[in-house]
């Protein structure tokens, strides 16, 4: 994905957290929605849906983070005991064969091996958090941010379907039970005058100051898994719902155990064909792994679980006609041809672009300008051009020539050889190095003062666009060297404003190293590409000498850095300019070390390198437990390392090199059993 993909998204985000904010002040302040139920709906969906899609997107005013109109001062924040994370989500059937793929890749289960799945229609309501003792309910929070939620007891309280004291004697001492709190679709006709649909019904009644008037909303709850628990006694998801339903809560009558990816797609059909007859909305189904100790061997990916997806239903789509195609230059000089369409309502949200992607994808589908095509909204966030219509085609409709030139700076456009599908890139690229090109040059920039990056206040898009044009800022290094003395003479500048710009400037002279990296805007290097580097490199000085050396292979020994990764770092070392920023930066920065916040685990302080096959268990996952134990992985042998660890066919230079260091080298038993091990 492009840097220019990346600000689309970022402008689409927060235009829709505005229209959010603007249309939640009608429902809940005014009483009078600007909207109908559909539109709203759809719009804090895909809001959510990009949050979950994109971790660099999370607006203060998301409603992942506030429920209703604004976050009442009158609700304590109290810190979940396990965080409520979000789910991955699966558009179609390539995405539940690369989740379950991932998934035996992980445990290194043997392909033939069929995974048990907990089937669950996803409710499309607000989540909620149930804390129980001894079996009493002691207090109950929304999702929050995650990691802190709101304490709303009270309100919650007033729901039926949540009981005050946990049913018969087979519950776990301490259990936090989480679940959807909604509203049946038929209790909502007599609502349609206070709220704008069953979702906001259901977070505005949440939200109340006043736990009187919550009771009066026919909220309903369901219930579907826990966070904290003390002496749980269940293996498995299925019998965990069981359990909930003896305990007195209410469960999906529709949950259901299955194994196959193509019995999972006729079960999501099916209950998609049921949709409109159920009488709360849903919209999908959550697949989790239905064994509780394969779920924890899996773990978690970032901000989701590896064990869980949540299969979205259908993508939004609608027919429109394209009027014109321009082509867009991205920050690594990839050439995106965009359709200018007929404006369109699809899914509530008012479309009026829509990617082509590449120039293979407008041969491939034949598109031209004039043409009525079929554009999708959903699984892509980007609306996109899924067909054309060729029985409306005009007689007038005019092929796209792809530029052969970039429409920038006029360097020639290239498809890059790819080493890893072993064919050219469908991509064609503006071919200038570094910073030549305009507009390069000018989304390096943007990107350089992002949120996810520097996140430098007062210098948005067309500030960044003026300075440029201005030659008050050219390479990165220029922001902090900026004469503010030709800014204040500016017109919108003044006195404060510059002043303001000063400060929030020299207040990011100080960096840590992920964010750093992640500034630079090295092709292939995200926000979690970025953490992983600094993890392991440590320090901006170690980053600086690999373009030193001739061979980066060392790198491959890097949980999640890989071929195409190592050949962008190589890239950008060899572009002169990108080595005059670097020293530039050098100069005027301060860039802190990674910080390797260790917990008290059996591991701590042992380092560790694997070499050879093993058995029964995956790299990715012992590498993880090593982690999750506090312990830590190196790349290379040497007196750093406490433990090589040797599987079949280990290398024979590596076990020599260990010998000669005496570093103890330990099977794969061995390592087990120190895991197991709290003497370790």
């Amino acid at each position: 994905m492009t840097k220019k993909d990346n600000l689309n998204i970022k402008r689409d985000y927060l235009n829709k957290i505005t229209q959010i904010q603007k249309y939640n002040k009608a429902y809940f302040i005014d009483s009078k929605p600007l909207v109908d139920d559909s539109i709203y709906d759809n719009l804090k969906i895909k809001v959510l849906e990009l949050e979950k899609k994109y971790d660099f997107l999370k607006d203060k005013n998301s409603p992942s983070l506030s429920l209703g109109f604004k976050p009442s001062k009158n609700f304590q924040k109290v810190e979940h005991k396990i965080p409520m994370l979000s789910l991955a989500n699966a558009f179609d059937k390539n995405d539940l064969i690369n989740f379950e793929k991932k998934i035996i890749n992980f445990l290194s289960l043997k392909k033939s091996q069929k995974i048990l799945y907990s089937c669950e229609p996803k409710i499309d309501g607000i989540s909620a958090s149930l804390f129980y003792k001894d079996g009493k309910f002691i207090q109950g929070l929304s999702r929050g941010d995650g990691i802190q939620g709101e304490n709303i007891t009270d309100n919650l309280s007033t729901i039926k379907d949540i009981p005050k004291k946990l049913s018969g004697k087979d519950f776990p001492e301490e259990i936090d039970i989480r679940g959807e709190v909604f509203i049946n679709n038929s209790d909502f006709e007599k609502l349609k005058n206070k709220f704008a649909n069953p979702r906001n019904a259901a977070s505005g009644s949440l939200r109340q100051k006043d736990s009187n008037q919550t009771k009066k909303i026919p909220l309903r709850f369901i219930a579907y898994t826990f966070g904290f628990e003390k002496k749980l006694n269940v293996n498995t998801q299925d019998q965990f719902l069981k359990k909930l339903k003896l305990w007195g809560f209410k469960t999906n009558k529709l949950n259901k155990t299955i194994s196959g990816i193509e019995n999972l797609l006729v079960n999501h059909k099916k209950i998609e064909e049921q949709r409109k007859e159920i009488n709360f909305d849903i919209d999908g189904i959550v697949y989790k792994v239905n064994e509780f100790d394969l779920q924890k061997r899996l773990g978690f990916a970032a901000n989701a679980p590896r064990w869980a997806i949540a299969h979205k239903f259908s993508a939004n789509k609608s027919v429109s006609e394209i009027l014109k195609i321009e082509i867009q230059v991205g920050r690594t000089g990839a050439l995106t041809p965009v359709a200018k369409i007929k404006p369109v309502n699809i899914g509530g949200v008012v479309v009026s672009n829509a990617t082509l992607h590449n120039e293979e994808e407008i041969i491939r589908k034949d598109i031209r300008i004039g043409d009525t095509v079929l554009v999708e909204r959903a699984g892509d966030v980007i609306p996109h051009v899924v067909s054309v219509d060729k029985e409306k085609r005009k007689i007038d409709a005019k092929k796209f020539n792809f530029p052969n030139n970039c429409p920038s700076c006029g360097s020639k456009t290239v498809k890059e050889f790819n080493f890893t599908t072993k064919k050219n890139d469908a991509v064609r690229r503006c071919s200038s190095e570094g910073y030549y090109c305009e507009k390069i040059s000018i989304e390096k920039l943007k990107h350089f003062v992002s949120k996810e990056a520097f996140n430098i206040d007062g210098l948005g898009k067309k500030i960044i666009e003026n300075f440029w044009s201005l030659n008050l800022i050219k390479l990165p290094q220029d922001i902090f060297k900026i004469d503010y003395k030709k800014v204040e003479n500016l017109d919108g500048w003044g006195k404060q404003s510059v002043a303001n710009l000063r400060y929030s400037i020299n207040s990011k002279k100080n960096i840590s190293f992920e964010k750093f990296i992640y500034a630079l805007g090295i092709r292939h290097i995200g926000l979690e590409n970025a953490k992983i580097l600094s993890k392991n490199l440590k320090s901006l000085k170690n980053f600086v000498s690999l373009s030193k050396k001739d061979d980066l292979n060392d790198l491959l020994n890097i949980d999640g850095i890989g071929e195409t990764q190592i050949n962008s770092i190589k890239n950008f070392f060899l572009n002169e300019t990108n080595k005059k920023v670097l020293k530039g930066l050098e100069e005027v920065l301060v860039v802190k070390d990674a910080k390797i916040i260790k917990i008290d685990g059996s591991l701590n302080n042992k380092t560790f390198m694997f070499t050879g096959k093993l058995s029964g268990i995956s790299r990715a996952e012992a590498k993880s437990l090593i982690e999750e134990n506090s312990g830590s992985i190196v790349s290379n042998v040497s007196k750093k390392l406490n433990y090589l660890i040797i599987g079949e066919k280990p290398t024979t230079r590596k076990v020599n090199e260990a010998k000669n260091l005496n570093i103890k080298i330990i099977s794969q038993s061995e390592f087990i059993k120190m895991i197991n091990s709290k003497d370790s």
